[in-house]
């Protein structure tokens, strides 16, 4: 056998081994070309959007997978200033012990809070007088007041949290509301009549 028979399949080009022709691919008509076209661009735009969207889903479970370990550890903040609120300052002056005790609590609750706003968790301290929010604030009861505007946080009774830019816990609030026998004019109470 001849080197040139040895390096060369006895099949003839477009031929199966078993001497069968290949059937020739028709090329596209122009529409068809076009439809092609379309369909793959329409498949490239829906993969960068899948691509996108997958990509925010991330981000923000990364920004938001600490929420249930930040409500649990909200709990331990307030039970701390529940704790230091319920030592009376002649009782902090009395000791010396006494007074290490509640300088450790309170050490230990702006630690927390350090650690809190580390991970954009952070406080919702609403103010007395300040327009009520429902965004923020929950409101607990109402509070007939001719100091303050109907619809206003009258009593504070626990901050709120939030955690990025979504509420983590809402502050719950007294709202004030007009005092009986008085009138309202443009939101405020008119206590001259």
């Amino acid at each position: 056998m001849s080197e040139k028979a040895a390096n060369q399949p006895d099949e003839e080009p477009g031929e199966v081994a078993n001497g069968e022709a290949l059937p020739e691919a028709p090329l596209p008509s122009a529409e068809e070309y076009q439809e092609l076209k379309d369909r793959l661009l329409r498949t490239l735009a829906e993969m960068e959007n899948l691509r996108s969207r997958t990509q925010r889903e991330v981000e923000e479970t990364r920004k938001f997978a600490v929420t249930g370990f930040a409500r649990d550890l909200l709990e331990v903040g307030d039970n701390l200033g529940r704790a230091l609120a319920s030592v009376p300052a002649e009782a902090r002056a009395q000791s010396e012990f006494m007074k290490n005790l509640v300088q450790g609590v309170e050490m230990t609750e702006r630690s927390l809070q350090n650690a809190l706003e580390k991970h954009q968790v952070r406080r919702v301290s609403p103010q007395k007088g300040e327009k009520f929010d429902h965004k923020v604030h929950q409101a607990m009861f109402e509070i007939p007041s001719s100091e303050l505007a109907p619809g206003s946080v009258a009593e504070v009774i626990q901050d709120g949290y939030v955690i990025a830019d979504r509420l983590l816990r809402p502050a719950l609030v007294g709202v004030a509301k007009a005092a009986a026998g008085s009138e309202t004019r443009g939101g405020r109470v008119d206590t001259s009549a």
